[in-house]
């Protein structure tokens, strides 16, 4: 297995992702989207999640696919950048026919970044604007670390931000991850130098450090984080929300599957994992007609926990300071500018 040209889900051939955001809020938005409708489920492991439509992904629910799902800033405030997509996803008349109407399908998922220092006093929500301005952005080359719904994330330690991967397997199948991490965890060893993703990095996407030699790791839990936030309660101010997406063939249900798999990359990349104050939530997604066998599923899966867990750190790496900020991002920490 190996990264596809861009090393990011829109690997996954017909994937888009739009990003907007406003510096002043420190929040936003990431949309991931197709020219067509795509099949889509979704696992929760969080113990804090904030969605829309989620219901619907499940196996035994009606809808097979969706138009967009959303990655957003801004707690329940950021749901209302699901609404923006579907204003734009209407103008062009798609969505799930029912008779004359069309419902335009857009899962979400937000993360908290209320307390991160930006200006929050607004008088009209934002985000169905900045969802809108996402979906419009939409391309498959785009930005990673501070920009979109990571552009207000904190992990413990570090600045979160948005991060991606991918990989191709021996089949020809392109399996991808796209993250907004804003952990209660950290995503770097005691020292902040070394991410625990460090066994399944690939060349020097996020520094090329490799593995922490200590051991005896991830028995204390440090957090910057939850002192910067005080006296607001530190376990109720995160979530990492993320997608993986495959272009082979997969029902409904086997999209869960591999939405399950995925969780492993978040345990992999964030020391603690799933907290009860995490909303950790994954959606599955397939977008595409490559044909495989069900034995394959197995192999999807494990690619799709790598492809996360390498998004995790990237994400961290690749976030850039700005005024205001909390926390530092992980390369102020390093020197690198």
């Amino acid at each position: 297995m190996t990264p596809g040209p861009r090393n990011l889900i829109t690997d996954v051939p017909g994937l888009k992702v739009g990003n907007a955001q406003d510096e002043t809020l420190k929040s936003g938005t990431t949309v991931l989207t197709a020219d067509q409708p795509f099949t889509a489920s979704v696992h929760v492991m969080g113990g804090a999640p904030g969605t829309r439509e989620t219901d619907l992904l499940a196996p035994d629910k009606s809808v097979e696919r969706v138009d967009a799902i959303v990655l957003s800033g801004g707690s329940a405030f950021g749901l209302d950048a699901c609404s923006g997509v579907s204003d734009a996803l209407r103008t062009e008349s798609r969505g799930f026919q029912v008779g004359r109407a069309i419902v335009p399908i857009v899962p979400g998922a937000i993360l908290f970044d209320l307390l991160n220092g930006g200006d929050k006093n607004w008088t009209e929500n934002p985000y169905r604007a900045l969802g809108m301005a996402a979906y419009l952005s939409a391309t498959p080359q785009f930005d990673l670390g501070t920009t979109g719904a990571g552009v207000g994330a904190l992990a413990a330690m570090h600045k979160g931000g948005l991060g991606s991967a991918s990989l191709m397997l021996e089949d020809g199948t392109t399996v991808g991850a796209l993250v907004a991490a804003n952990p209660l965890g950290s995503v770097t060893t005691p020292g902040d130098r070394h991410f625990w993703a460090a066994p399944f990095e690939i060349g020097s996407e996020f520094g090329g450090l490799g593995p922490d030699p200590a051991s005896g790791l991830g028995r204390a839990h440090v957090s910057r984080k939850a002192e910067a936030i005080h006296p607001a309660s530190p376990d109720k101010a995160n979530t990492t929300i993320a997608i993986v997406a495959t272009d082979a063939a997969l029902s409904k249900p086997q999209c869960q599957r591999l939405a399950v798999a995925a969780h492993d990359g978040i345990a992999r990349a964030i020391v603690p994992a799933h907290t009860p104050g995490d909303g950790d939530l994954v959606f599955g997604v397939s977008a595409g007609a490559h044909e495989v066998e069900a034995s394959a599923l197995a192999l999807l899966g494990h690619a799709a926990s790598i492809c996360l867990a390498r998004a995790i750190a990237r994400a961290i790496y690749l976030a850039s300071p700005c005024a205001g900020d909390l926390l530092p991002s992980w390369s102020e920490v390093h020197d690198l500018g």
